[in-house]
């Protein structure tokens, strides 16, 4: 898998849990074509991959991801200017569609270990993943109207869900740098912790759910994409299918089994 990934993102798996790297450092993890092209294959890979029972998404260096290069997007937009009728955002349907789809679409949880600051793109993939944690130092910003864009990498759904339509707004029309802690109480960070403990922290909570019981996890992220926009009707349907899959799991039975005799279970993600 390693061998054709682009350098800028590393891809690691190591006992059921996936760790996907963005490696661009000196670049503030900003998100050239080759590395939107590695981060959309390395999260399809995961997602197909039935060893991976959890991935943790994460950054080297002081950022986590920027968002969109600037310096390629400017050439892209005079290239298309030049061939009069390209488009130069046809990344959002190439590129950051699918890594959203990815994230938000697999049957595994997906941790975000965001260690330096989420802006644009990069906010959207914190966003989109089931759980984040933060280091203190961390900030984020929606940017995208800050260059005169609206917002793409699936924010327009994700973040009103997470803290309302009106600070949405208050958000995406007045981009500025959200702190850590303000982040925290605004209800976008699940865990913070100081920085010097975000790497160890956030793969404990990735492995922790890498153990755990996968189909019930899956079931849970499907619930609740499903409860965000269906009626109270249609999401009790569907918790009647998921509860079905899930108690048809060899893991519901070894946790059962565990619980009357006072062990903890063992789960084996299936």
């Amino acid at each position: 898998m390693a061998d054709h990934m682009a350098d800028s993102v590393l891809y690691e798996v190591s006992d059921g849990l996936a760790t996907i790297t963005l490696n661009r450092p000196d670049a503030m993890n900003a998100m050239d074509t080759a590395t939107k092209v590695a981060l959309r294959d390395s999260l399809e890979a995961a997602a197909a991959d039935t060893a991976v029972r959890a991935v943790l998404l994460t950054a080297t260096g002081r950022a986590f991801c920027v968002g969109q290069d600037l310096k390629e997007h400017v050439a892209k937009l005079a290239e298309a200017r030049e061939s009069d009728g390209g488009n130069a955002l046809s990344t959002v349907r190439e590129h950051y569609n699918p890594i959203v789809r990815a994230l938000t679409g697999m049957p595994k949880p997906v941790v975000a270990g965001v260690n330096g600051v989420a802006a644009g793109a990069g906010f959207g993939f914190a966003l989109a993943c089931d759980y984040r944690v933060v280091a203190d130092t961390a900030s984020f910003n929606t940017s995208f109207a800050g260059v005169a864009l609206t917002a793409d990498s699936g924010v327009s759904w994700t973040l009103p869900r997470l803290i309302g339509q009106s600070r949405a707004a208050d958000l995406l029309f007045f981009p500025r740098s959200i702190s850590a802690q303000d982040a925290y109480e605004l209800g976008i960070v699940n865990k913070l912790v100081p920085a010097a403990d975000l790497a160890a922290e956030a793969a404990a909570v990735a492995r922790a759910l890498a153990s755990g019981p996968t189909v019930a996890y899956a079931a849970l992220k499907e619930s609740l994409a499903h409860g965000a926009g269906h009626t109270l009707d249609e999401a009790l349907e569907k918790e009647d299918e998921l509860q079905t899959r899930a108690g048809a799991s060899e893991d519901h039975t070894i946790a059962v089994q565990a619980f009357l005799n006072k062990e903890k279970p063992k789960y084996l993600g299936r």
